[in-house]
């Protein structure tokens, strides 16, 4: 895909992580584009369903795959907009996607160029070729205000019970 249509369906990941964040789940949304056509879309919830594979690139291949009726999807495109997990780039892999384009890097648990560098190992069976940075302000920057916006609802959770903040008993 160019660059104008890398921004829109990241655009689109973006407003999907939101559905997350809404939900209280890690705002991580993801997009299958195949021919132009997005055919799957997700965003994380593996809280809200108790499963904890589903995060939004499972989430968007499992749809995609029910959508063409096949578990690989040769020549479909992921965006992402925060860098893929060890578990999310194996299923990438095993799903024969030809492209992932993801947002923000994930210094802590990312398994495409931050740790790991699952699609440049040798003993892969296939390396989809792999971006990221689009949208990578805003990409950060949502998960970012979703993690301080938790900090502080648990600061305040602290002072409602009694706790200063630093952890001491007020009493």
């Amino acid at each position: 895909m160019n660059e104008i249509n890398d921004v829109r369906c990241m655009e689109h990941a973006l407003e999907l992580a939101k559905r997350a964040s809404d939900a209280g789940e890690v705002p991580v949304g993801a997009v299958v584009v195949l021919d132009g056509q997005v055919i799957g879309e997700g965003w994380n919830r593996p809280i809200s369903s108790h499963d904890p594979t589903a995060h939004a690139e499972i989430m968007a291949l499992r749809q995609a795959a029910d959508k063409v009726g096949n578990y690989r999807l040769v020549g479909a495109e992921l965006y992402v907009t925060i860098e893929p997990c060890t578990m999310c780039a194996g299923a990438i892999v095993h799903a024969r996607i030809a492209r992932v384009v993801f947002g923000a890097t994930e210094p802590k648990a990312g398994a495409v160029v931050s740790n790991g560098c699952v699609f440049d190992q040798t003993w892969v069976n296939h390396r989809p070729e792999y971006q990221g940075g689009v949208l990578a302000k805003e990409c950060s920057e949502q998960i970012s205000d979703f993690f301080r916006s938790r900090r502080a609802q648990k600061k305040r959770l602290k002072v409602t019970n009694g706790q200063i903040p630093d952890g001491t008993n007020s009493e």
